[in-house]
């Protein structure tokens, strides 16, 4: 059984001598600080934000990611599970702050997440001295173990952790589909959408809040609404979030191609301040790869949805993720995804090494492509597209963008067009000595120079 654990979530790395015994863990009395600390995706930055909004609505102090660490912090942990070295980076993070508790540095340590709802009784056996294991929508339950009450007119309310001029908008939770390498359903649970009235409401109290750009996430938004109203519905939620006041962009990240609503497309040509943009995963292309990833669609129908993507937005920029390494990719199969790559110069582009995650279908099928070269097929894929990237670049200079500027960076402010989200994608660099500008604020920029990945530009005046 050890043995199982440690291959299942890494922890054979990690040193694991304890110092305490697991002792029931107490609801509090007293109220200490709480300090959040987020690992993972936008999504678990989203659950954070919302913790965080319910402790302050319970008037306890509660801080994200503090460094000036207490001896009376309750640490609560939202762990990522998602692939090999999210998880690694989970346990190692786990047992730092269990150890400053053995050394008395803080109060109590509380690990919550999809690391958490994944390997709860493996991580209670192999951790014993965190306090408590809560998963994916324990919210309540972490709340009173804390000594806090849920509370349900703090509806929408988040502290965010992100600069306030932008914030990761999760319109569901969980996911119905069935592809085969991919974990999270076991973690999440099947999809389940919020409503237009209720997401509605927290877009507003962001905007109140100084947000201007909803970055719409979810497990897969094109499956927005079926729940809940029997049909997708993901483009009746843009147009009513595109009419609150303040919001100046609104951004679209993982869709899914499968079943995609084009009706979300001319909500984007219809509102200005829709972004073109949209992050659409799709893995692969050769039709044996589809299928045995059971992404239901095929090459011919994904080149086709990207045309008719292209045709009816042509200005959009479209954003990908692939994987290389999958069980069963042959040379053919990588060197078709290649070709695929170069003609179809995808605005942007991630690609990844395959991760042979337990519990899934895939996970019965021979994980036989080498490590080694799943990382030379990655690295092939993005030398690719970094050259797409760099033509694609070079279109733009001499042009005029607007502009969102994110943060100064030393003597440069950095900031973004709308074919950009935060963190993954291109940033345009403005000299702080010759440009000045509000963190925050929209700003027109004369694009100078570009490179592979960044344009150099000019505050217009």
């Amino acid at each position: 059984m050890i043995n199982d654990i440690y291959v299942s979530i890494n922890l054979c790395n990690s040193t694991l001598i304890m110092k305490t015994k697991h002792s029931k863990f107490e609801p509090l009395v007293s109220k200490p600080r709480v300090n959040v600390v987020t690992l993972g995706c936008s999504k678990n930055i989203h659950d954070s934000e919302v913790l965080m909004g319910q402790l302050k609505g319970n008037q306890i102090d509660v801080v994200h990611e503090s460094n000036n660490i207490q001896a009376n912090d309750i640490v609560v942990i939202n762990t990522c599970g998602f692939i090999d070295n999210a998880k690694q980076e989970s346990i190692d993070t786990i047992l730092q702050f269990s150890d400053l508790k053995d050394q008395g540095k803080v109060n109590k340590v509380i690990v919550t997440g999809c690391l958490s709802e994944r390997y709860k009784p493996e991580l209670q056996t192999e951790i014993p001295n965190v306090d408590a294991y809560f998963g994916t929508n324990d919210l309540p339950e972490l709340l009173s173990t804390i000594g806090a009450d849920y509370r349900h007119e703090l509806l929408g309310e988040r502290l965010l952790t992100t600069p306030s001029h932008f914030s990761y908008f999760k319109i569901a939770e969980g996911c119905n589909r069935p592809c085969s390498f991919c974990a999270i359903p076991l973690m999440r649970g099947k999809h389940v959408s919020k409503s237009i009235d209720e997401l509605v409401k927290e877009a507003k109290f962001l905007a109140s809040n100084g947000t201007k750009e909803l970055i719409l996430i979810a497990q897969d938004l094109t499956y927005y609404g079926l729940d809940i109203y029997g049909k997708r519905n993901l483009s009746d939620l843009m147009k009513h979030l595109s009419d609150v006041d303040g919001i100046e962009w609104i951004r679209l990240q993982y869709a899914y191609p499968s079943g995609f609503p084009m009706d979300i497309l001319d909500a984007m040509n219809e509102r200005s301040n829709i972004c073109n943009y949209l992050d659409m995963p799709l893995q692969h292309i050769t039709d044996n790869m589809l299928t045995s990833m059971r992404r239901g669609t095929s090459k011919q129908k994904q080149i086709d949805l990207v045309n008719k993507i292209r045709d009816k937005v042509p200005d959009i920029a479209l954003r990908t993720t692939l994987i290389c390494g999958y069980p069963g990719e042959t040379d053919q199969d990588f060197q078709e995804m290649l070709e695929w790559v170069e003609e179809t110069r995808f605005d942007r582009l991630g690609c990844f090494t395959y991760s042979h995650e337990e519990k899934t279908h895939a996970h019965s099928l021979d994980d036989n492509v080498p490590e080694d070269v799943k990382q030379e097929r990655v690295e092939a894929i993005m030398e690719v597209q970094q050259g797409i990237s760099y033509d694609i670049n070079q279109t733009k200079v001499g042009k005029e963008f607007k502009v969102l500027v994110d943060r100064l960076d030393g003597d440069y402010f950095i900031g973004r067009t709308e074919y950009d989200s935060p963190e993954v994608d291109n940033e345009v660099v403005l000299n702080a000595k010759d440009n000045y500008a509000r963190i925050g604020d929209f700003v027109q920029v004369k694009v100078d120079r570009a490179e592979d990945f960044d344009l150099y530009g000019t505050i217009v005046k």
